[in-house]
């Protein structure tokens, strides 16, 4: 049988962690964890990391194995992940890859695109720009260059603008030109998942899963990761607001309508990710029966 790599892919909140939990389960697999927020161990509420009683019901991988203080990139993941994907396939059928970061996902299944080296006084000449003028100054001037991505990407993370141009600077050329290179081969079939939800729905499950955070201490989080509010790891919603609120720009009420509104907005820019990389991934339902989940995973290339 050949080695089998499921993908399962949704907005967050979807139910991707429950779902990828019963699929495990019924293929005696393992998960590797492609969410870009839970990589790092002081985040935990606000990352909605599995549960310890989940965590144990399936062994899982790439779960608050780094530090806020250790930056993360893609590239680096996709490393990582695939000497770790390939050596697990030695002795198993099926692995599970599930997680609401595209980019994170893709890097695993078809390698990411390579870009120039940036040389670090561009980079430190954007951060002050960032700093002084902020973010609206930059995302004009990414607008100007590369409208394409500028309208694809975003636009809200500081990194993500500031990655995008620095290349573009660098190279003198669009960042969106460096994308959609030659995919790479991979040792394993693959099977893509992606969870179908109702958008209203959708909606309600992040406005009680916000609120599920505040009571679960989701503030006082936040506050033990004040200090360290500048890391790249921290520029993320359900902090940012927080820190805004301990800055007193804003109300504690203001700040916890932003992270739904906000985790709405992210959900939103997921799903068109989503449709435009996974538009032959299969559509399942967060919530299945036995038979139809059984039904698509014999599916299996």
């Amino acid at each position: 049988m050949n080695n089998t790599l499921i993908t399962l892919s949704g907005p967050t909140a979807s139910g991707k962690t429950a779902l990828s939990i019963r699929i495990a389960k019924v293929l005696g697999a393992e998960i590797f964890s492609c969410d870009s927020r839970q990589f790092y161990k002081e985040m935990s509420i606000g990352t909605a990391v599995p549960s310890e009683k989940e965590l144990k019901e399936v062994p899982h991988h790439f779960i608050q194995h780094k530090s806020i203080q250790s930056p993360y990139s893609a590239g680096q993941f996709e490393a990582d992940a695939l000497e770790a994907i390939t050596q697990y396939f030695v002795n198993h059928d099926f692995a599970i890859l599930v997680g609401g970061s595209g980019l994170y996902m893709h890097s695993v299944v078809q390698g990411i695109d390579k870009f120039p080296e940036v040389p670090e006084d561009i980079i430190t000449t954007l951060s002050e720009r960032l700093k002084t003028n902020g973010l609206e100054d930059l995302q004009k001037e990414l607008q100007a260059i590369d409208p394409d991505y500028y309208h694809k990407m975003d636009i809200q993370n500081p990194n993500r603008v500031l990655r995008a141009l620095s290349v573009s600077m660098t190279a003198g050329q669009p960042y969106s030109s460096f994308l959609g290179q030659r995919k790479k081969k991979r040792p394993f079939s693959l099977l893509s998942l992606n969870i179908d939800i109702p958008r209203t729905i959708l909606y309600e499950r992040i406005n009680d899963r916000v609120d599920q955070m505040i009571n679960a201490g989701l503030i006082q989080e936040a506050k033990s990761l004040y200090p360290y509010r500048e890391l790249n790891a921290l520029q993320t919603v359900g902090y940012q607001e927080l820190f805004d609120f301990f800055d007193q720009k804003i109300n504690l009420d203001e700040a916890i309508a932003r992270i739904k509104q906000h985790t709405r907005h992210y959900a939103k820019r997921q799903m068109t990710w989503i449709r435009k990389k996974e538009s032959n991934a299969v559509k399942i339902k967060p919530i299945i029966s036995d038979e139809d989940l059984l039904s698509i995973l014999s599916k299996q290339p």
